[in-house]
């Protein structure tokens, strides 16, 4: 059992798939960096100043009771609170985790399209005679079964 776990784990697939998961978490810090310092900034201040990730419904006070100035100090203070404004953030970083990938994946398909030589049918070596539909050499100037003469 020992041994066929390790050829398991020792394939190419399961292999690229570690790889592609420990780029993959490094990319979301990525992004949620992008998403959190860089674009909700400005979006916040083209909608009057507002900070989504304070955004939030309170369920049941905490001690000591609000009104709480942010999210901070309402899970400081033992709130239960509905946090849509961090589900926001988190969709606007899918969307671009998204969108990433979508453009990765498409131009991965366009160089492999560029690169299958095998897919590609060969150049025909054969024509089809006008008269009797029969296929022959692409340099024939008369046709070997019905004898027309080709242009």
């Amino acid at each position: 059992m020992l041994k066929e776990f390790k050829n398991f784990a020792l394939r190419g697939n399961v292999m690229d798939m570690a790889v592609g998961i420990i780029i993959g978490a490094s990319f979301s810090t990525i992004v949620n960096s992008l998403v959190k310092d860089i674009l909700m900034p400005p979006i916040g201040w083209l909608l009057g100043g507002v900070d989504f990730e304070n955004f939030y419904l309170t369920v049941k006070i905490g001690t000591p009771a609000g009104p709480y100035l942010s999210l901070a100090d309402a899970q400081a203070a033992g709130a239960v609170t509905v946090n849509y404004g961090l589900f926001i953030n988190a969709i606007i970083s899918f969307l671009i985790v998204a969108l990433a990938m979508f453009l990765l994946i498409r131009a991965i398909n366009r160089l492999q399209e560029g690169d299958s030589v095998e897919d590609q049918d060969p150049a025909p070596t054969t024509k089809e005679c006008p008269f009797c539909f029969t296929d022959i050499p692409l340099q024939a100037t008369r046709c070997p079964n019905c004898t027309s003469q080709l242009k």
